[in-house]
């Protein structure tokens, strides 16, 4: 068996300039509040602008859906489609894209919309795990996966995104036993065992995350 930690320096040999790329589009997110996503090669759609609250409606589509169609959806949307369609408009681009929870998603983004000022303001925080505890608190649909998700795409290095690829990686290799259901214990167990990988890599969970996406899909997303 290949220690994990092979594996990912493999992975780091293969995408780092790609990996590099997404971090500083994450660091111009927490820096400035807008940035520009290139996913070329792995997806095939012309670069587009996000900003704070698009990219927290990003994280509200991909939870238990694909990131792949995710995108798709935020570069149609746009930065003012997502703070100005109606309810209506939303469902139709997510149906058209064949989301799985169209309504459920299309009304949460629009009840996300009186947050703006708090996404906003979480950005400077300077502890992830502290913010983290207060988008699950505030946002609906945000349990600590999709604060993590959000969190790492606007440029904040100390929390992990534990989603089944993750999970599944950390199975795989040993380094938490399987469990059946992703309690708030088996999270933080599995975002410790993340960050002696990091320790040992000289990574951020915002890196290793990606690497381990894509050991595990050969694309480097968000």
């Amino acid at each position: 068996m290949i220690p994990p930690k092979e594996i990912i320096l493999k992975a780091i040999s293969e995408v780092k300039p790609y990996i590099d790329q997404r971090i500083s589009q994450f660091k111009s997110l927490k820096e400035k509040g807008l940035t520009v996503f290139d996913f070329k090669p792995f997806v095939d759609i012309k670069a587009y602008e996000a900003d704070i609250f698009s990219e927290a409606c990003f994280c509200i589509l991909t939870a238990n859906f694909k990131a792949e169609v995710g995108i798709k959806i935020q570069a149609e949307v746009g930065i003012e489609g997502f703070k100005k369609y109606s309810l209506e408009e939303l469902y139709n681009i997510f149906r058209k894209h064949g989301h799985r929870f169209v309504m459920q998603r299309a009304e949460r983004i629009v009840n996300l919309r009186p947050l703006e000022s708090f996404l906003q303001e979480i950005r400077f925080y300077d502890d992830g795990k502290k913010a983290r505890e207060e988008l699950v608190k505030k946002v609906t649909g945000y349990g600590y996966k999709e604060a993590s998700h959000f969190l790492r795409n606007i440029g904040f290095e100390d929390v992990a995104i534990i989603d089944r690829h993750i999970l599944r990686f950390l199975f795989e290799n040993n380094l938490v036993k399987p469990r059946k259901t992703l309690t708030k214990n088996v999270y933080i167990e599995s975002e410790s065992a993340l960050e002696k990988l990091c320790q040992e890599l000289n990574l951020t969970q915002g890196e290793l995350d990606l690497y381990i996406f894509y050991i595990k899909t050969k694309k480097v997303l968000k």
